[in-house]
């Protein structure tokens, strides 16, 4: 082409005849039998013929016609009568190509058929390149003969002509038709919900498809019923499937490779083993009838030590190992090899662009070159440019779609697993580290995946360019390529040194987390104690070091951004330097430099990558090794219980060992077992060992018949209540009420708002103890099995409703009277009438009989029995006759208490927690459309306990960029942003620089280049290169402090707001919602928000210096910039608004995925008693794939801009280069090759500018959501102005004055004017219903809710005048639920360190903990763990007395603990409390009414009112409430007088 010497860009006939008929046609028949293929399989269904299949084959038959015709006119010619004798045959070519082209004519006929024919197919694009390739390839001959006729006046083959012009119409036809979509009406259906499956071939590769959905999203806010259906080849249940498949067989075959390697060391010490097994043998002396057991257990032991020794060396591999990336490359395979053909063919192309753009350089050297080349190239450019994105984005879209579905496997398979681990994997991790599995590893799976290509990618495009700049620059490549393979250890230190910093930061975002968590657990006990600021400090030191340690990663990352800026610069200087200094023949002309330049930054790219790439795999490996760790751990024997029906009588047969102990057990069909024996003697482990979750070592449960369990903790999901009762069963109504009715919940769904439909929130948090029981129980009682596990349901119930369950649902009259029960108890007023009862000491059945039996025999029981029954009762007899009396009478209690009154009468807090949510459920955004969550109908109103989490929808105010910027002070932002400026201008200066240096070439043409220029312009080039790396490092080491500035400002608001607000703040707001602001929105503004700021600030000088440099060269193209950016502006107000959304739906989606799986995990055991792992593995799969519906849209918004923007990119250099040819004799070829490789590289800057905007504007909500909640109004103040004495409260009287009190504005009276006067040591007992309103007054006395009218005095003093800490710190409750936090003992009992050692250890003392705390290593720094996991519930409450005794104030207040202790501790803590707090006021909030019979006063409440307020026994006398009451517990005046 270069060489033809002709005018016109015209190519020879012969090939115009041969090469251009061959390349579409030979592309038509390598794709053929693929679509032939589909004509052969089995039809199972007509499919329909559609208007625009009849025009594609009339097109192609009327094709077929023609060729015949041009036979048909050739052999006339030929052999007809009128042809002349003497003129030669036809050439060959004019019968092969009519030939040819009918036989491919019937081809492309079946093929349409082939198409139609094929499931689900709209179009082929097959079909499609070859119709294009095909009017391409007769574009030629078209211009041709066109032009000839024109030449020469007339028509030379007029036939040919005709049937040239009528098949180049068809074809072009028939390439507009293949372009549409035939859409089958099945496919249609389907397409209404994901227009994907009916997009085009074109509408495919440009994502004109998703257009829709970004209009949507542009005209308002999009939300989750607005996301399109998965395609099936995405969605949870397909690709766990083909996962799961893949993963057995792999890990089978990583087993038995593990199995193998353990074989070879273990052959070894078999030896020893078995000598050592003789010789225990002799010395155990068999004949002695030791039994066999124990020699097992012993030996075991011995074995197990020496073991333990070699293992530990093992420690680190002991699961089967490397089987998670095969599996994951078997799985997703073809994709892989479908985006790594895309990946290669634009690696080839992106070397397109420089070889051009030289070609160009010489086109304007050289005005000898017809100007039609200069057209041709600037179209080549755009060309080579459109296919290289088109290639890019094709690839980038398989690569992203298949991370998500490596996350979605990993996600599934991890909750599957979870399913079946065993209980000794489970106790490996907490729950907490298998979340993480699930979104933490699986993220960084998905991270990976996005970018696996780059592996082979980089290197690859590393050698191309080096081969390229090799023909450019010679051996001083080599020079550049040097410093640019220095750089990379440089590099790798600098990130193995960044990794340990973010490790070391990682370990105290862990620390401050932990802490955070604990907080907000027990913000209560932080608020009653006034403990806050303690904690507030440990949180601000922790704070304070993650900080030093992220400036140290900030100045890190400058140095790294200063090599990486320097780089580039440097590398040419060194090539250039080289080149120009190695011998004066070596002249730096425009060709070169530009082309090597261009090189060069392709060349960034992979060197850039390559080192992150590398620890991303490094982080991978990782996730891989936990990920491994725990899919392959063990699962949990399925066969430890058995379903023998051989063993005829019984339903459940045991026998086993729990270590060393043997437990037999036979229990017959339709029993009542009650199982009984002191704390820690093995009751609920007894019942693990039923569900099989014991890892049992010798002996065997069997068990006939379905299960159902009831634990002792209630397990609550978080869903409707009636869905948490039903479980999965379908719903039958006379059942259902049956159930509720029996489990005493009537009156319970009466308070609640919205009856069974109430939700219910997460751990049950809207319901009492006692409700969550029922519940849990009524769950059981409607599955209808046939054997129950009752593991202590009835301790967290009041006793009067304990006795209501007992005779309407287990016990002998109750709903599951012919069921098979087993109830473990503490209550001792059961025990009567059970069929049988099981008495466990120390994980041993010490005996077995019925009740009678048992007290006669004097054994462990009956001591049991004596002290339990001293505690409930003086005289067993009286108190056996009364219950039974009692029984049959439920129904007619006093004619003032109806029913419901004595079977709980519900939480009154809760519903009017409930009823605050009228505020409605979703706050949207001022300025948005949507008004409609305001006024949700009134009926709705009670069913919401929290509010949705309100997601902020529309921009981003420009009020929360300043704010940011506020908090990172003006002064290091108006600076760091002046100097990006600078580094900017220099980087331009550069460049120009460089163009005057390459048109030196042109003046010093055949001379000797003088020594001093050659080094100006080396020295300056090189000068402005190095300035450049100085003004960004500059900028990011001020922007970095900046960025600390703001966090430290950020997260200290935050904190100290969200620890001086009120409690009705966090019994409205699940703690996971506010953990999640300190852990998600502080991680964003600590580390993503400074870097995509950066990032953003970067490109946008970027570009607009590009854009200046391109109209400094070539004036014209000011034109097009006007239009370009009318255009990227709407494109990018499209993208943002939608993605912005998308990413929002996508977290707000993403949570429920974490919290079910946490649900799932601590109700694990539940799940499979009750056998309903199915159905939570397909709602994971279902809350799965509503995440994946708005990640899908987002990767596709993500396609759709780029390659939008790669269009207007390629445009941009389009238009540079033709401006170029148009002007070229105006410009030198300096500033052509400028501008052109300017241009090459906005696309990827304009691509990276629209990404940061959205990223930084996603980025920024962070912020936004942190000051939300800075937002908060705050309870009064923690100090005020007015001290109240040192002494105070030295006498300890309170008086109560028409105290009115209620938990919010809107909501109702809880206490209704309570007024009375307590004096000092006085010990008043309250007593009242559920709900009554007893620890609404203990909330006033500490100001936990503020008054709403009345007052309080305590020694006179206006409770309401005082600061809240002055309060609170001289007043001592000992709570209901211990709680602890994680730190030392010490830090438990006196976190400020006011108190001196001995007093604590005194403290200790009056509350029997000092043997215990003697009794450990640490003593007082033995560590708590989380929630005081490793303290029994006794030693836990004992430690909030000791609390109390330290605190020695006047005014102690009891709410006492209603069952979580046993009664010796009870005992301890009542007669310590008698003894050392004789001189004190003391008021009891009591459960049991035992405990307070000795009280100076007794207090009743109802409904928020004082009903009764005197002695116990004139109570009694008066035979009021409080008689009622005492009768419900079985005390008469009796038991009274004999206090």
């Amino acid at each position: 082409m270069g060489n033809n010497p002709c005018t016109n860009p015209d190519l020879p006939v012969c090939v115009e005849q041969t090469v251009l008929v061959w390349i579409p046609l030979g592309l038509l028949w390598l794709c053929a039998p693929w679509h032939l293929a589909s004509l052969f399989r089995r039809q199972a269904k007509v499919k329909h013929l559609s208007k625009l299949y009849f025009c594609k084959q009339l097109v192609v038959f009327l094709l077929f016609l023609t060729a015949v015709a041009g036979l048909v006119v050739t052999l006339v010619e030929d052999y007809g009568p009128a042809r002349d004798t003497a003129a030669e045959r036809k050439a060959a070519v004019f019968y092969a190509n009519p030939v040819l082209f009918a036989v491919s004519w019937i081809l492309v006929l079946l093929c349409q058929e082939g198409v139609r024919r094929r499931d689900g197919a709209v179009d082929s694009a097959t079909l499609f390149l070859f119709w294009l390739f095909l009017v391409i390839c007769d574009i030629f001959p078209f211009q041709t003969l066109l032009r000839e006729a024109l030449r020469e006046e007339k028509i030379s083959d007029v036939p040919r002509f005709c049937l040239f012009y009528i098949s180049f119409g068809l074809e072009l036809t028939a390439l507009i038709l293949s372009a549409l979509a035939d859409v089958p009406p099945e496919v249609e259906k389907l397409g209404k919900k994901n227009p994907e499956l009916r997009a085009a071939f074109l509408s495919r590769i440009t994502f004109n498809w998703f257009n829709s959905m970004v209009i949507k999203g542009y005209k308002r806010p999009l939300v989750q019923e607005d996301l399109w259906d998965l395609n099936e080849a995405d969605s949870t249940g397909y690709i766990n499937q083909l996962f799961q498949s893949t993963m057995q067989s792999e890990l089978h075959a990583a087993r038995i490779r593990f199995q193998n390697s353990l074989k070879k060391p273990a052959c070894r010490n078999r030896d020893s083993v078995q000598e050592e097994g003789i010789q225990n043998g002799l010395s155990n002396g068999l004949g002695k009838g030791v039994s066999q057991d124990v020699l097992m257990m012993e030996e075991k032991g011995k074995n197990k030590d020496k073991k333990e020794k070699k293992n530990k060396k093992k420690e680190e591999e002991n699961y089967p190992t490397s089987w998670l990336i095969p599996t994951i490359y078997k799985t997703f395979k073809w994709v892989l090899i479908e985006s790594a053909i895309f990946k290669l063919i634009q690696d080839l192309l992106s070397f397109a662009s420089p070889q051009l753009l030289k070609m160009m350089v010489s086109f304007a050297d050289d005005k000898s070159i017809y100007t039609w080349k200069g057209y041709i190239y600037a179209l080549l450019l755009l060309v080579v440019a459109i296919l290289q994105s088109l290639c890019l984005q094709q690839y980038f879209q398989r690569c992203f779609v298949l991370g998500m579905k490596v996350r979605t496997a990993i996600m599934a398979a991890v909750y599957k697993k979870s399913l079946v681990v065993s209980n000794d994997a489970r106790k490996e991790s907490t729950v907490g580290e298998t979340v993480n599995l699930m979104s933490a590893d699986a993220q960084r799976f998905n991270d990976v995946t996005n970018f696996i290509h780059l592996l082979w990618s980089c290197p690859l495009q590393i050698a191309l360019a080096i081969v390229f700049l090799w023909f450019e620059l010679g051996p001083s490549v080599l020079a550049g390529l040097a410093v640019m393979v220095l750089m990379v250890p440089v590099n790798g230190l600098l990130a193995t040194k960044a990794r340990n910093i973010q490790i070391e930061n990682m370990k105290f975002k862990d620390r401050r987390m932990k802490i955070m968590n604990e907080i907000l657990n027990g913000i209560k006990i932080l608020k009653l104690y006034a403990w806050e600021l303690s904690f507030q400090k440990q949180v601000g030191d922790i704070r304070e070091d993650e900080l030093k340690v992220m400036r140290n990663f900030a100045y890190l990352t400058s140095v790294s951004t200063f090599i990486f800026t320097c780089a580039p610069a440097l590398v040419s200087l060194v090539s250039f330097a080289v080149f120009v200094g190695v011998s004066p023949d070596n002249i730096l002309n425009a060709e070169k430099a530009f082309t090597a330049i261009s090189l060069f930054n392709i060349l960034r790219f992979p060197l850039a990558m390559l080192p992150m790439l590398i620890a991303a795999m490094v982080q991978m490996t990782v996730s891989r090794k936990r990920l491994e760790k725990f899919l392959g751990g063990d699962d949990l024997d399925s066969n430890c219980v058995r379903h023998d029906t051989s063993f005829s009588r019984s339903t459940i047969t045991m026998y086993i060992l729990i270590p060393d102990r043997i437990v037999s057990l036979d229990i017959k069909p339709g029993r009542l077992v009650a199982v009984v024996g002191a704390v820690g003697s093995g009751k609920s482990s007894l019942m693990s060992a039923l569900l099989g979750e014991m890892h049992n070592t010798k002996g065997f449960v069997n068990i006939q018949g379905s299960l159902a369990f009831v634990p002792q903790q209630a397990w609550i999901q978080n869903a409707t209540l009636k869905d948490n009762i039903l479980f999965g069963s379908p719903y039958e109504e006379r059942q259902f009420q049956e159930v509720i009715q029996a489990c005493a919940l009537a009156p319970d769904l009466e308070l609640l708002g919205a009856g069974e439909l109430t939700e219910i929130g997460e751990k049950g948090i809207n319901l009492s103890g006692g409700q969550k029981q029922r519940v849990s129980l009524a769950r059981a009682a409607y599955s209808q099995s046939d054997i129950y596990l009752l593991d202590d349901p009835l301790s967290a119930v009041d006793s009067h409703v304990g006795k209501h369950l007992f005779s309407e649902v287990i016990g002998p009259n109750g709903l599951l009277k012919d069921k098979t029960r087993i109830l473990v108890t503490h209550g001792v007023s059961f025990l009567p009438y059970v069929d049988e009862i099981v008495v466990l000491v120390d994980g041993v059945v010490s005996e077995i009989g019925t009740y009678q039996s048992l007290r006669a025999s004097r054994g462990a029981f009956s001591e049991f029995l004596d002290t339990y029954a001293q505690e409930q009762h003086n005289k067993n007899q009286t108190e056996t006759g009364e219950l039974l009396e009692l029984i049959p009478e439920v129904e007619d209690t006093q004619a003032d208490s109806p029913l419901e009154d004595v079977v709980s009468v519900t939480l009154k807090r809760e519903t009017s927690i409930r009823r605050s949510q009228r505020k409605g459920s979703v706050r949207l955004r001022k300025n948005s459309s949507i008004k409609k969550a305001a006024d949700v109908d009134e009926s709705k109103k009670g069913q919401r306990l929290i509010e949705k989490e309100t997601m902020e929808t529309g921009r981003v105010k420009l009020s929360v960029y300043l704010q940011y910027l506020r908090a990172m002070g003006w002064g290091y932002s108006t600076m760091a942003i002046l100097v990006y400026i600078m580094q900017s201008v220099a980087f331009t200066f550069q460049n120009i620089w460089l163009s005057e240096w390459t048109n030196d070439a042109k003046e010093y043409y055949n001379q000797t280049y003088p020594t001093w220029k050659r080094d100006t312009r080396v020295g300056v080039f090189g000068a402005l290169g190095v300035a450049q790396g100085i003004f960004v490092f500059i900028a990011s080491l001020l922007l970095a402090n900046g960025a600390v500035a703001a966090s430290r400002i950020l997260h200290s608001r935050l904190l100290n707001n969200i620890l001086r607000a009120p409690m009705v703040f966090f019994d409205t707001t699940p703690t996971g919602r506010v953990v999640n602001r300190f852990a998600k929105d502080i991680f964003t503004v600590d580390e993503a928000i400074p870097q995509s700021l950066k990032s953003w600030l970067l490109c946008l000088i970027g570009v607009l210096a590009t854009l200046f440099v391109i109209c400094l060269a070539t004036p014209l193209f000011t034109i097009i910039i006007i239009p370009l950016a009318v255009v990227y502006y709407f494109v990018q107000c499209f993208y943002v608004a939608t993605s912005r959304q998308l990413r929002r739906l996508d977290s707000v989606s993403r949570s429920p995925i974490y919290s079910h799986f946490g649900e799932t995990v601590s109700g694990l055991s539940v799940i499979r008693a009750y056998g309903h792992q199915e159905r939570f593995l397909k709602h994971n799969e279902v809350t799965i794939d509503e995440n994946l519906k708005s990640v899908y849209p987002w990767i596709v918004s993500n396609r759709w801009l780029a390659i939008r923007l790669e269009f207007l990119g390629n445009l941009v250099v389009f238009f540079s280069s033709l401006f170029a040819v148009i002007s070229r004799n105006s410009l030198n070829s300096g500033l052509v090759g400028l501008s052109i490789s300017y241009a090459l590289n906005v696309t990827q800057t304009l691509n990276w500018l629209v990404r940061m905007t959205s990223e930084l504007e996603t980025n920024i909500v962070a912020v936004e959501r942190v000051s939300e909640y800075t937002e908060i109004e705050s309870e009064a103040e923690w100090v005020t102005d007015i001290q109240p004495p040192e002494q105070w409260p030295d006498a300890g009287r309170l008086q109560f004055e028409n105290y009115k009190v209620r938990y919010r504005p809107e909501l109702d009276l809880v206490l209704h004017g309570i007024t009375c006067d307590i004096d000092t040591t006085e010990k008043i007992g309250i007593v009242g219903r559920t709900g009554a309103g007893k620890s609404s007054l203990t909330n006033c006395l500490f100001r936990i809710i503020e008054a709403a009218e009345g007052r309080i005095f305590i020694d006179g003093v206006d409770i309401s005048t005082i600061g809240l800490h002055h309060l609170r710190g001289r007043l001592t409750i000992i709570p209901q639920d211990p709680v602890l936090f994680s730190g030392s003992l010490r830090l438990n009992l006196d976190p400020f360190e006011t108190f001196s050692d001995e007093e604590i250890w005194r403290a200790l003392e009056l509350s029997h903990l000092k043997d215990y705390v003697s009794g450990l290593q640490e003593g007082l720094q033995h560590e708590v763990t989380e929630g005081g996991e490793n303290l029994s519930v006794g030693q836990r409450q004992l430690l909030c007395l000791a609390r109390a005794l330290l605190r020695k104030s006047r005014i102690l207040i009891l709410d006492e603990a209603t069952a979580a202790v046993d009664l010796e501790t009870d005992n301890l803590i009542q007669t310590t409390i008698r003894k050392e707090f004789s001189h004190c006021t003391v008021l009891t909030i009591a459960h049991r009414l035992h405990s307070i019979m000795d009280s100076s006063r007794v207090m009743v409440l109802s409904a928020g009112k004082i009903v009764e307020f005197d002695s116990p026994s004139n109570l009694i006398e008066k035979q009021g409430h409080f008689y009622a009451m005492a009768k419900d517990a079985g005390i008469t005046a009796v038991d009274c007088t004999a206090l």
